[in-house]
């Protein structure tokens, strides 16, 4: 057994060199990320610190309202943690977030994670009624919201704190964001008792998926020696925060102080030019996305350049079958698929070779990451070729669902909802899915 673990260790510790998370550093800073780490653990307000701590010129976040470095990130933060404070929020409750992709939705994860607040992510494309159903069950104490999705989290925000995020003309007398943060003192906050968590709601739904903070980089690590993530490169995330694919990688680029670009929403043709403009070197996107991007056609593809480009992480969706090698066609075998869902985050990944070989495959489970089929009588398939159901588990596997629905679980893995085979080579494929697509 402490064979094993020293074997993790070292594979995670050269798995972060490699990716640039571990890196030289002057001495001083070096005691201070260590200090911060060990006070706060492997949280957002962790990242935050250590990113202006390392990087404080860096930039961090590039949005439709221009930059933001390192420095002034974990200063703004700090300030709308006291803000948010000052108005009465502390540790363990809960706060609702429905926000496009923005500074804002950033800022305020991080300045909940810094008061040990919960956070509830919101499906920016719910109605009213669906809104009000979620916050009923969760009980947030407040909800940050963009002001065009102030209509439907109105009923919802009735006898709690409503903070716009994204606003154009605010209504007087209604708090946001920015006023918070203006107003707030920059000074550090002491770590909360124990971290806060999440509340992801699987897709299209309103159930809630409770994920807390992993005790260890080990998972981490283990996508970052499939995916060659970079420290303090350029991430377009072009998928929605507030679904778990999107979410994991914004705190994998938290981790690598890597440059988030974001935009409120996805235009095709604008996500090309961000990528020319900005020498993007990962693209996390979904298949819709990357359809809509090859929908353009190779003259307009063309007209903007794309070789920076590293890493195409796709998630969240099924991959069609046809999609993968005309994505890899258009921009070079720097395609990655990965395989998952809101309960056990990445399962599977494939990179461009597995997908050049199999278009169709999800690929597979990264080091610390256990996938396995099961029959109907929950007896383990180990057979190549054989079909049954995907469980999968691993340390960022969930918590469980808010509410009294229980989980599907064999084994200590967790049931994905979809069934699969693998191939002689160890491959998982998803033959069909029990509850629609998967939600990473």
């Amino acid at each position: 057994m402490r064979r094993d673990m020293l074997s993790t260790k070292a594979f995670t510790a050269l798995a972060l060199l490699r990716a640039g998370m571990l890196a030289p550093e002057r001495p001083d800073r070096a005691a201070r990320c260590v200090r911060v780490v060990a006070r706060w653990g492997p949280t957002a307000a962790a990242g935050c610190a250590v990113s202006a701590i390392r990087h404080p010129e860096g930039i961090a976040i590039i949005d439709d309202l221009g930059s933001l470095t390192f420095d002034e990130l974990q200063r703004r933060t700090n300030a709308l943690a006291h803000g948010l404070r000052e108005a009465g929020i502390v540790e363990n409750d809960v706060v609702a977030i429905m926000c496009a992709n923005h500074r804002g939705f950033v800022e305020a994860t991080i300045a909940c994670s810094k008061l040990g607040a919960h956070v509830l992510l919101l499906d920016t494309t719910f109605e009213a009624a669906q809104v009000a159903q979620v916050c009923a069950r969760e009980a947030p104490v407040a909800i940050v919201c963009d002001e065009e999705f102030s209509a439907a989290a109105a009923d919802a925000a009735s006898g709690r704190l409503l903070v716009l995020a994204w606003t154009d003309a605010p209504a007087a007398g209604t708090p946001t964001l920015e006023a918070l943060i203006a107003a707030g003192d920059h000074d550090e906050l002491a770590p909360p008792s124990a971290p806060g968590r999440q509340v992801v709601l699987t897709r299209g739904t309103t159930k809630g998926v409770i994920r807390d903070q992993p005790a260890t980089l080990d998972p981490v690590a283990g996508l970052l020696a499939m995916i060659p993530l970079r420290a303090r490169e350029r991430t377009l995330i072009a998928v929605p925060l507030f679904e778990s694919w999107g979410l994991a990688q914004l705190a994998i680029g938290a981790g690598l102080s890597s440059t988030l670009v974001l935009r409120r929403r996805f235009d095709a043709r604008e996500t090309l030019r961000a990528i020319d403009e900005h020498g993007v070197t990962a693209l996390i996107a979904a298949p819709d996305v990357l359809s809509a991007i090859l929908d353009l056609g190779a003259k307009v593809i063309g007209r903007d350049d794309s070789g920076s480009l590293r890493v195409i992480a796709s998630g969240g969706r099924a991959l069609p079958s046809a999609l993968a090698p005309r994505v890899m066609e258009a921009f070079g075998d720097v395609l990655y698929n990965v395989y998952g869902s809101a309960e056990v985050a990445w399962a599977t990944i494939a990179t461009p070779q597995d997908l050049r070989a199999a278009p169709t495959t999800a690929g597979r489970a990264p080091r610390g990451t256990v996938v396995r089929l099961y029959d109907d009588e929950d007896a383990e398939l180990t057979v190549p070729g054989h079909g049954g159901r995907i469980f999968a588990g691993g340390e960022m596997s969930f918590e469980g669902y808010t509410g009294a629905t229980a989980a599907t679980t064999i084994d200590g893995l967790v049931a994905t909802g979809d069934s699969g085979h693998l191939d002689d080579d160890g491959l998982l494929f998803v033959d069909a899915r029990e509850h629609g697509v998967p939600n990473l």
